[in-house]
């Protein structure tokens, strides 16, 4: 017989471990799996806004309580090719804080709530029977199991799990792929502040996440890698060729061996896709330009978003398709303004007019402030009740 269970997550990052324990909280059997194995070092900005630390309070989980100071940032600067720069005051404090650590923190929450996870483990097939409930198929080594799960929820950011139908039109849109690289450097100086740069082929981002360490992250045209080398360091090097600043900043580093991955192909949202014949959260959901918003508030947003509207249908109070037109309304009302901003930020950001940005930060000092304002979510004074 197969294994029963009331929620199975496919994909263990952020929002699907904050989706499982918003969901085991409310009394949900809630089973976590991921194709790799945790903790691990992730292609991430590890940046971490006022309404992402908000989230992770909601959450009940203080990096403090487990020995993990994050370091702070307080304000945006934006570096041209050129070498002329934007800075911009951020909405609140922010905090850099690495993903293995974040993960682990995670993890440990979901397990005291009772949240059964399994790592490297691949699912190999989802289907949705005519009662709607879903039978996923898994293979952990040459372990094969299969559950029979009441709800699933798509966690797993870009890679989609076999039986989980890909965005072939946006493929064949031909719409430019990218490739999401990073490392952590020593050796860099840090001020409190997240520093973008603009390169040949997209960004560098360069943050602190604790003492003495940067990470350094990437989100670079596909073209531009091929041409690179193999290793991160080279990518990295090539990217820096088009921006001396960032070549200066690099040159002082060194890479932490053991911080080096990367991911591929990533492809920015048009849209949001919230649902396919489950919801999505997180990157599964929306992929949204680097230079504009935080992944991982949205990641925690949508997992909060989902968690109520699918405790609901687990509770009997929505219908199926009630549970899917809720997820997909909120999630849309959610994002969708978020994304189109995002966009047209990011078309602007990347034409020629974007060497006058500093010259109109000047004139207009507030402008900077708001244009990071408009791409960032709002907090929503949320609490435990």
């Amino acid at each position: 017989m197969d294994n029963v269970i009331d929620v199975v997550i496919m994909g263990a990052g952020i929002g699907g471990s904050a989706a499982a324990i918003q969901l085991a909280e409310k009394g949900h059997q809630v089973l976590l799996m991921d194709r790799q194995a945790f903790p691990r070092h992730k292609t991430c900005g590890e940046f971490m806004s006022p309404e992402t630390k908000e989230m992770l309070a909601y959450l009940g989980v203080n990096p403090l309580e487990h020995g993990v100071k994050p370091t702070t940032m307080k304000q945006a600067r934006i570096i041209l090719p050129s070498g002329k720069e934007m800075e911009a005051r951020l909405p609140g404090e922010a905090w850099g804080i690495s993903r293995y650590e974040l993960d682990l923190m995670l993890h440990k929450k979901a397990l005291e709530h009772g949240v059964h996870i399994k790592t490297k483990t691949m699912v190999t097939n989802v289907q949705q029977q005519e009662d709607h409930t879903y039978l996923i198929e898994t293979k952990q080594g040459q372990t094969k199991e299969t559950y029979h799960a009441k709800a699933v929820i798509g966690a797993y950011g870009i890679r989609k799990p076999r039986g989980v139908p890909t965005d072939q039109e946006a493929e064949r849109r031909d719409l430019e792929v990218f490739v999401g690289v990073k490392s952590h450097y020593t050796g860099i100086q840090a001020a409190d502040e997240v520093e973008l740069y603009f390169c040949d082929g997209g960004y560098v981002g360069i943050s602190p996440v604790n003492e003495g360490v940067v990470n350094i992250a990437a989100l670079l045209s596909f073209d531009m890698v091929q041409r690179s080398g193999k290793s991160i360091e080279e990518i990295l090097s090539e990217a820096a060729s088009t921006n001396s600043r960032l070549s200066d900043r690099l040159s002082k580093g060194t890479p932490v061996q053991g911080t080096q991955v990367s991911i591929s192909p990533v492809r920015l949202s048009e849209e949001p896709e919230p649902w396919s014949f489950f919801p999505h959260i997180g990157d599964a959901m929306l992929m949204i330009p680097p230079l504009c918003g935080d992944g991982m508030s949205i990641a925690l947003r949508s997992s909060m978003i989902c968690s109520i509207a699918t405790d609901q249908y687990l509770k009997g109070k929505l219908t199926y398709l009630e549970w899917e037109s809720n997820y997909t309304l909120e999630a849309n009302r959610e994002f969708s303004d978020l994304l189109r901003r995002a966009r047209r930020i990011q078309k602007i950001a990347f034409s020629k007019a974007n060497q006058i940005f500093p010259i109109i930060g000047q004139l207009f000092p507030s402008l900077p402030f708001y244009l990071v304002k408009s791409t960032r979510l709002s907090e929503l004074g949320v609490t435990k009740s």
